[in-house]
């Protein structure tokens, strides 16, 4: 509660938080909006393939070109400016960087930028959710191991959904489920990066005056990313996933109580303690009001007649039976709201979620009939989906998970509709993520 209180101490005694980015795309670029009203915290250095983009971006969020024209990284830590360059390498390993954050955007890529930091001390904050849906047991427990932090990203909706359940864990609560909300109806799952404005609900130009990635925002609509934060939060909180995928059950805020409890109590759940997505359409297509889309919820359950009492006697809306509630967070702010975890870990120590479990996983499932030779595009493409699973499920019938199909090649047909395994495509296996994977699957089987 007294995160901001720090923040300014720390700067009053002019020690910041000394951070490095990777990657400034849009998700960066919201955090760095904020980052010059924060104190206590300096962005030394800036990262990213195209530095040129990035030092666009700095200039499109507001900064001056004197705020990011440090001409080194020894330079900016005695002016308080910062260097943006394209060796994420030397900003990594620099002895006066406190804190990685790794927002590429690139699951693959963002390991082994992760197990990077790990090796030269450094706590990293992953926005890369893709990476830690797949790999995410092995990245905290090898975070553990060189006694560093290994946290979520705050703003993203796994972080606020494991908020939410630490809350009613730590009240008391059984938590029935949790998650977060979606705009969706089945045919999406289909959408390609040349359909998804107008599912989105935004024209192409809006798109491009706010610098959107057609790809990614492709994830969200076609249940990718659903599916990956979905994972994510189970695997950091211990809850379940649906045997066979996400429902998207349609539904308002008022409607989360009797939505997310069991089947056997009118619910839609196949049992208590699940992640699930609620969609803000009914299943013509309509609008529903009042809706979670871009929120995030917990469900719990008065399990003895002085706590429904209590309910009832506080207004609490709540099921049919009384017994079922959920508090919510109609929002989500994504990057504007990062400060909350770089303060977190950076005073703290402490993750805004993070992985203690490998309960879901995400296999890549194909959009189309594809055919042998098809190079599969990753999540938000042409080629395939994600669906979450249960991750002894998965690993048992040796899926692919999304976050390893990128520029892989398929050596066999795979039918629309059908999960992707492992024994069907060509795989680069040498790779830090793939090595994590190894480490995660070990964790479940062992």
């Amino acid at each position: 509660m007294n995160l901001f209180s720090k923040l300014q101490q720390r700067e009053a005694n002019r020690n910041p938080i000394r951070l490095g980015m990777i990657g400034a795309g849009k998700f960066g670029s919201m955090f760095l909006a904020q980052a010059n009203r924060l104190p206590g915290i300096h962005v030394v250095g800036i990262a990213d393939l195209n530095p040129a983009n990035a030092r666009s971006n700095l200039a499109y969020v507001g900064w001056s070109a004197e705020k990011y024209g440090a001409a080194s990284l020894d330079d900016a830590l005695t002016t308080g400016a910062s260097f943006v360059g394209d060796d994420w390498q030397s900003m990594v390993g620099h002895p006066a960087i406190d804190l990685i954050v790794e927002c590429t955007g690139d699951p693959v890529a963002a390991v082994h930028h992760i197990v990077t930091a790990y090796a030269h001390g450094k706590d990293v904050i992953n926005v890369t959710v893709e990476a830690d849906a797949f790999c995410g047991p092995a990245l905290s427990k090898a975070a553990i191991d060189a006694g560093v932090v290994y946290s979520m990203a705050y703003g993203d909706q796994p972080a606020l959904t494991c908020e939410l359940v630490d809350w009613a864990r730590t009240c008391g609560f059984k938590v029935t489920a949790a998650g977060r909300g979606h705009k969706w109806l089945p045919e999406y799952r289909f959408s390609t990066p040349e359909t998804i404005w107008n599912y989105w609900g935004l024209t192409a130009e809006k798109a491009e005056r706010g610098r959107l990635n057609p790809k990614m925002f492709n994830s969200f609509l076609d249940g990718s990313k659903p599916a990956i934060e979905s994972a994510a939060i189970a695997n950091a909180t211990g809850l379940g996933v649906p045997t066979n995928g996400l429902a998207f059950p349609p539904g308002g805020v008022d409607d989360i109580p009797n939505l997310m409890r069991p089947r056997s109590v009118g619910g839609m759940l196949e049992c208590e303690g699940l992640v699930e997505v609620i969609s803000c359409l009914n299943e013509n297509g309509t609008e529903i009001p009042h809706d979670i889309r871009k929120g995030v919820w917990v469900a719990i359950e008065a399990d003895n007649d002085y706590i429904r009492n209590c309910f009832e006697e506080y207004k609490v809306v709540t099921d049919t039976t009384g017994r079922y509630m959920s508090l919510y967070k109609k929002w989500h702010l994504i990057g504007l709201e990062l400060g909350m975890s770089v303060a977190s870990v950076g005073l703290r120590r402490e993750a805004t979620g993070a992985a203690t479990c490998f309960n879901a996983d995400v296999p890549a499932i194909a959009k189309a009939d594809l055919g042998a030779g098809t190079m599969l595009d990753g999540e938000g493409g042409f080629t395939i989906y994600g669906g979450v699973r249960p991750a002894a499920i998965s690993v048992a019938n040796n899926y692919l998970p999304l976050g390893l199909a990128n520029h892989v090649k398929l050596l066999r047909p795979v039918k629309k509709d059908q999960p992707i395994s492992l024994d069907d495509v060509e795989i680069e296996t040498t790779s830090s993520a793939y090595q994590m994977r190894e480490k995660t699957i070990a964790m479940l089987v062992g």
